[in-house]
């Protein structure tokens, strides 16, 4: 009896939720199969020219950027973390949470900041030159900002906050028995830490670190700006200039194979690592105290990347925007910031929607199908945004001719581009890209609740509808607020997709952000680059504030 009720159950039609389930997986996924579909079909197969010429150099440098900024995020979010959530020094209550502020910035802002402070016609060669005489760059020497190295310090101090809160977070929650135990037996700071401590918070670090390195990859902003060829600045030149979009599809699964090796390393190099603790015997570390000096040094190593990452590029550009505060007036400023802030609300409303409605659908079905596909939506998330722009843009152009063809053959009336020459195709590549942020609150969220609350619901007669609408999305309301502002930032902070997607004459803050600083225009590009950390800034403080309330 049990077999025929499952088979009936597998043969049925599916309902509401698995079936919309299912369509918003699909829509989530399209782009990541698109673009693997062209690099596998392209109009004219360049793959043995690329490999000959460009693809090594590209592969080359994107791996030294990843492993160069994932190294740099480790040991500087690792060690803060270490320091903030182990030790008592001055400073340390609010550096706890100022150490996020870097992530209200886009790693490309603090490039343009840099070029301009440290670049020849910058004030630090300036004063150079005027104090020592020297007249031209032949007479003295100073390192290449716009290089390869520079771009792995920029990214770095930008993204460190991701290993840090993860393992702030890690070493706040170990049990301070192991401590005690290393610290009877004769072990000092140092070796407590490389002993106990980094090795219970390894898989948080690791996970920080991969989070690191993927968005890395995804950096279009910093390494066009310094002139590093890498795999995503490849699609650029090879679809936009070499008008091959076979090719650039290829070069984007190569940053697919990327992403996927770098995802499989992460997890089995901790596959064999198992780590519990006792949760009603667990001690909470007891802080310990730098006294001296070296309570100064602590302070003084938070503060630094502190400075670099969310001071510096802040003062470089507050300068810019208030002694030279006709950018504020500027043509375009005004238009920018309403196209920003109807993409990215629009997108933000959409991808937190369809994130819960698949979550919770997938929880309402019994069927097995959308459950397995649940996860494999958050790979939009590690696709950086020049792939989902390649992947998003060819269908929907295809797509687009076809309607139109339609149209133009019924009513003899031709509607232009309906998807891709609006900023529809910019708002589907933000919910692709964002869609891991939504899906993941939404599952936290409802997780929390207990399942009785609902089951009572539905015993008074509620359906699933009702539920969610009554019970569900009212306990859930921090979350999805959360949620809702992360995507809006992360939207708003943007640059490869948008760049690969916006209609004609559409401009986001961030591509002009990028338009005017590419132009030397920093006086242009200021206040746009202040209002998205503004908003990132608000973003990083309810963060805060919400981890702490943990």
């Amino acid at each position: 009896m049990s077999d025929g009720n499952t088979q009936a159950r597998l043969l049925r039609w599916p309902d509401l939720w698995s079936a919309g389930a299912l369509a918003i997986a699909g829509l989530v996924l399209v782009p990541i199969l698109a673009v693997i579909w062209m690099a596998m079909n392209p109009s004219e197969n360049i793959w043995p020219h690329l490999m000959a010429t460009v693809l090594p150099r590209y592969l080359a440098n994107t791996l030294i950027l990843m492993t160069g900024v994932g190294a740099f995020a480790a040991v500087v979010g690792t060690g803060t973390a270490w320091l903030v959530a182990m030790h008592e020094f001055p400073g340390r209550r609010w550096l706890s949470w100022a150490m996020l502020m870097p992530l209200a910035i886009p790693a490309y802002v603090g490039a343009y900041a840099l070029v301009n402070f440290l670049d020849y016609a910058g004030p630090v060669q300036v004063a150079l030159r005027s104090t020592f005489g020297w007249t031209n760059a032949a007479d003295y020497a100073f390192p290449a900002i716009r290089s390869l190295p520079f771009a792995v310090l920029v990214i770095g101090l930008s993204l460190y906050p991701y290993v840090f809160l993860l393992a702030r977070a890690a070493f706040a929650e170990q049990s301070g028995a192991g401590y005690e135990v290393a610290r009877a037996l004769g072990a000092g700071p140092w070796r407590r830490f490389a002993s106990v401590g980094l090795p219970l918070a390894r898989p948080a670090i690791a996970a920080g670190v991969a989070v690191v390195m993927m968005e890395s990859v995804n950096d279009f902003g910093v390494v066009d700006f310094f002139g590093v060829q890498t795999l995503t600045t490849g699609i650029f030149t090879v679809w936009l200039q070499g008008g091959n979009a076979g090719g650039a599809a290829q070069i984007a699964c190569v940053i697919l194979l990327v992403i996927a090796g770098l995802v499989l390393l992460e997890r089995k190099s901790r596959a064999r690592r198992r780590f519990w603790q006792a949760a009603r015997s667990q001690r909470p570390v007891e802080r310990t105290a730098i006294t001296g000096p070296k309570a100064w040094l602590a302070t003084l190593a938070c503060v630094l990347p502190l400075s670099l990452g969310f001071g510096f590029p802040v003062m470089v550009m507050g300068w810019h925007a208030v002694f030279q505060a006709n950018g504020w007036l500027a043509p375009g400023l005004a238009g920018a910031l309403l196209n920003t802030l109807t993409v990215a609300g629009t997108a933000a409303i959409l991808t937190v929607g369809l994130a819960l409605f698949m979550t919770y659908g997938v929880r309402m079905t019994g069927r097995a199908l959308p459950r397995l596909l649940l996860p494999v939506t958050t790979v939009g998330y590690a696709a950086p945004g020049a792939v989902l722009g390649l992947g998003v843009l060819i269908p929907l152009a295809a797509l687009d001719n076809r309607v139109a063809d339609g149209i133009l053959a019924v009513t003899g009336w031709d509607p232009g581009l309906i998807l891709t020459g609006t900023s529809i195709a910019l708002i589907f590549a933000y919910v692709v890209r964002f869609f891991a942020i939504g899906q993941g609150a939404a599952d936290a969220a409802l997780g929390r609740i207990p399942p009785s609350l609902p089951l009572a619901a539905r015993s008074l007669g509620q359906g699933p509808g009702g539920v969610l609408r009554r019970i569900h999305l009212p306990l859930m309301r921090g979350s999805v607020m959360m949620a809702l502002l992360l995507v809006f930032v992360d939207a708003m902070k943007e640059l490869p997709a948008t760049l690969l997607l916006r209609p004609f004459g559409f401009d986001t803050l961030a591509t002009r952000v990028h338009d005017q600083a590419s132009l030397e225009r920093l006086s242009q590009a200021a206040p746009a680059a202040l209002v998205i950390t503004a908003v990132g800034l608000v973003a990083v403080l309810l963060l805060a504030r919400a981890d702490a309330a943990r």
